[in-house]
Order: C-alpha cells, then sequence, then structure tokens
C-alpha cells in the first residue's frame, strides 16, 4: 500500500538544501546507492567544543552555484562507501535537510569529491524509501502526488 504523502519523482530533480543555504541543485536518483551523497571540496575533520565537526565548501569553483562558503557540521559516523567505480573510500556522513517536491526529509549524506561526475547530488535508498517512487521515465517532476490506488 501507498502512503498518502508518497510522491511520484523522476531519475533526476532539482532539489534544495535548506539548512546549508543551496536551492534548485541537480540530484540524481540512484536507486543502486544506499546512501545519499554530496559534492564537496576542502572537506576536513575538526574539534570544536569537545565534539568531532567536518568543514567543507559545497560544490566546487566550476559549478555555478558554488559560494566558497565554509560549512561546519557535526559528524554524525564515518563508513566505507564503495563508489560506482568499485573503489571504497572512508567517508564522514552527515545529517542535513533535503527538499525534493515540495517534501522535507531529514536524511544523511556522505561528503566526497563528485567533480568527476555529472549530477554533484546523489540521492540513495535511504532517503528515498517511504516517500518516493521513482519513474525512471521522468525527469524534474517536481513531485508529482500519488492518487490512492494508482497503479505505478
Amino acid at each position: 500500500m501507498i502512503k498518502r504523502s508518497t510522491l511520484r519523482i523522476g531519475r533526476r530533480e532539482f532539489t534544495n538544501l535548506p539548512e546549508l543555504n543551496v536551492q534548485g541543485i541537480e540530484a540524481k536518483i540512484d536507486t543502486g546507492a544506499y546512501t545519499s551523497a554530496l559534492h564537496c571540496s576542502s572537506i576536513r575533520a575538526v574539534k570544536k567544543n569537545g565534539g568531532d565537526f567536518v568543514e567543507f565548501m559545497l560544490l566546487d569553483d566550476d559549478h555555478p552555484q558554488f559560494t566558497s562558503t565554509i560549512h561546519s557540521l557535526p559528524i554524525k559516523k564515518r563508513k566505507r562507501i564503495r563508489s560506482s567505480n568499485g573503489t571504497t573510500q572512508l567517508r564522514y556522513i552527515i545529517e542535513t535537510q533535503i527538499e525534493i517536491g515540495g517534501v522535507t526529509i531529514n536524511t544523511e549524506f556522505s561528503l566526497s569529491n563528485r567533480s568527476a561526475m555529472t549530477y554533484p547530488l546523489l540521492i540513495g535508498r535511504k532517503t528515498l524509501k517511504k516517500h518516493f517512487i521513482i519513474d525512471v521515465d521522468l525527469i524534474h517532476t517536481g513531485g508529482i502526488p500519488l492518487i490512492p490506488n494508482q497503479n505505478v
């Protein structure tokens, strides 16, 4: 059964990261990835007030939305993640909000240099679960509400 709040989205969507002041960043919806990933540069761990934080700049200077703002968030954990080319990296995981199709979700992102990738933001299954149905024939839907008992 599909929950009433479930939206249909396409294989690529424009998203917002409200806590990081980023609007309209294009994301690849990737059901093959478990964890979502965010393209960052200058990633480094720091100690603040006795806690472990990660400082990073979103995107890089080749991206039109790059601002050189240094963000600092608590490190939720470190996790080994296998990339699409098969290599494994130990990455910092942060928690922040993402908005897709008008739905705002608290979710985890691994921070990595995705400069070689087409899309700076990858949305994985953990974020998508219980919120979205993916229609791979669509792009940039902005979220299409599902009618109860609608076939998908």
